[in-house]
């Protein structure tokens, strides 16, 4: 089969196409012969050995997929050749094929595509761990979401609504707003691309707090990081929690005093270790979120396809932060 192969770290340049042998099936996994795969800022880290996992080299970026069963190993009885599966792999979704955990898939409903499918668990699965079960979300609540039109912010503005808070987006160029209201943002706040001191992280804060009145936000949702944490931060309510969810704009330096001042609660989100210490919370998660998906509740918004042998090209795409929604790598 063919896959795009990391064999050193380095930027999207570096990845290539190569053969490799084809995968077997070991107890307990399936094989799938991939339709489509996401793309996720994890790739982008993984390669250049930023992440907090590094596998072992050659390995092939793509943290999931979704495709057609090819083989079962022992133990499995979920699933069969032939079903149409949605995969969630951490890495090696850039390939023909992959052999994974049976419990690490779900069925496709009829209805949905592979594209959609292949977008689809990991920025929804990270929404629902993230205000479900870090966030403790309540009906009435405001959310406010930074980086609210990459595929976790839409992701979190839906589940939001679904949850019924009132849900203030965040997002840096008037097509990221407008795409955030059409996901269905009651308020959209536009920051600037870069915040250059302590007087426009100041400013930022107001504008979150005007947006977030009277009271702040509930919950915050944070996958940018960098200067931008602060600035939400001093919005929050009292007793609210503040999600660390990603740093696509750097790690960012808290100051302590501020989460002593609103008695909040700043809390991680790490989507698959949670996954891993829960053999069944992969199932469980995907059941309710393709039921909403099902009744129109969530729509995954797909902004560019590229061609398998452009991976590098998707990868390199999304590491700019310039992409709006997700992006997809058509394999077969």
């Amino acid at each position: 089969m063919k896959a795009i192969i990391s064999k050193s770290a380095g930027g999207p340049e570096t990845l290539v196409l190569e053969e490799v042998d084809d995968p077997a099936a070991g107890v307990g996994q399936i094989v799938v012969r991939i339709k489509a795969s996401g793309v996720n800022f994890p790739d982008a880290l993984i390669i250049e050995d930023k992440y907090q996992f590094k596998p072992k080299r050659p390995f092939s970026p793509g943290g999931e997929f979704s495709g057609i069963v090819e083989a079962i190993g022992d133990g499995v009885s979920s699933l069969q050749p032939g079903d149409r599966v949605m995969g969630f792999s951490r890495w090696g979704a850039m390939a023909q094929k992959i052999a994974i955990n049976a419990s690490r898939c779900t069925l496709i409903p009829d209805k949905m595509p592979f594209d959609e499918a292949s977008v689809f668990f990991l920025t929804y699965g990270t929404s629902y761990y993230a205000l479900k079960e870090r966030g403790d979300l309540r009906e009435g609540e405001t959310l406010l979401v930074l980086g609210a039109a990459g595929g976790v912010g839409l992701a979190t503005i839906e589940i939001g609504r679904v949850m019924g808070a009132r849900v203030v987006a965040a997002a840096s160029s008037p097509a990221k707003a407008r795409k955030a209201r059409e996901h269905g943002a009651d308020r959209v706040v536009m920051y600037p691309p870069a915040l250059s001191d302590a007087s426009s992280q100041k400013d930022l804060a107001h504008l979150f707090k005007t947006a977030c009145a009277p009271d702040g936000a509930h919950v915050v949702c944070d996958v940018v990081g960098g200067s931008y944490s602060e600035a939400a931060l001093r919005a929050i309510a009292w007793d609210g929690r503040f999600l660390v969810v990603g740093f696509t704009g750097g790690i960012p330096q808290i100051p302590l005093n501020l989460p002593l001042l609103k008695s909040c609660k700043i809390v991680g989100v790490f989507f698959g270790p949670w996954l891993d210490r829960g053999v069944d919370r992969f199932s469980h998660i995907a059941v309710e979120l393709l039921e909403w998906y099902l009744a129109g509740k969530l729509r995954p918004s797909i902004s560019e396809r590229f061609p398998f042998e452009e991976a590098g090209n998707a990868i390199a795409q999304l590491a700019t932060r310039k992409a709006v929604g997700k992006i997809v790598v058509n394999i077969d």
